[in-house]
């Protein structure tokens, strides 16, 4: 499956990939590095190859970059899917300051497993 993300959730997506490696899942993450311009071609490719797909960012899901991802690989790739696409995101709130409350506010490398063992038993 792939991971599309960008920022501080590639170092959590490495994470969950490696604890998920041991199990035998094998898990493509594909930095965006840049958001504009978005490289929507990379993100295409993987796709057609893993069949499925994870959009994972710290912003808030809802109107967050990662519903312009999904939406753009739901329109052009659709045919590729295997599962629908999935977004973990931060919660819907302000992102705290400090450290332990923002912990709780933004994804997690438990979570994302968690998601992946999901959409891969879609």
């Amino acid at each position: 499956m792939t991971i599309v993300t960008y920022g501080m959730m590639v170092h959590k997506s490495v994470a969950a990939a490696r604890q998920l490696a041991k199990e035998g899942i094998e898990v493509e993450i594909l930095d965006l590095r840049t958001i504009v311009p978005l490289d929507m071609a990379s993100v295409l490719q993987s796709v057609r190859k893993t069949h499925r797909v994870l959009v994972v960012h710290e912003d808030h899901e809802f109107m967050g970059l990662g519903a312009e991802i999904a939406s753009q690989i739901s329109d052009t790739a659709f045919e590729y899917l295997d599962a629908p696409v999935r977004r973990v995101a931060g919660a819907f709130s302000p992102i705290p300051f400090a450290d332990p409350l923002e912990q709780a506010v933004l994804p997690s490398e438990g979570g994302l497993t968690s998601a992946i063992r999901e959409l891969l038993a879609y």
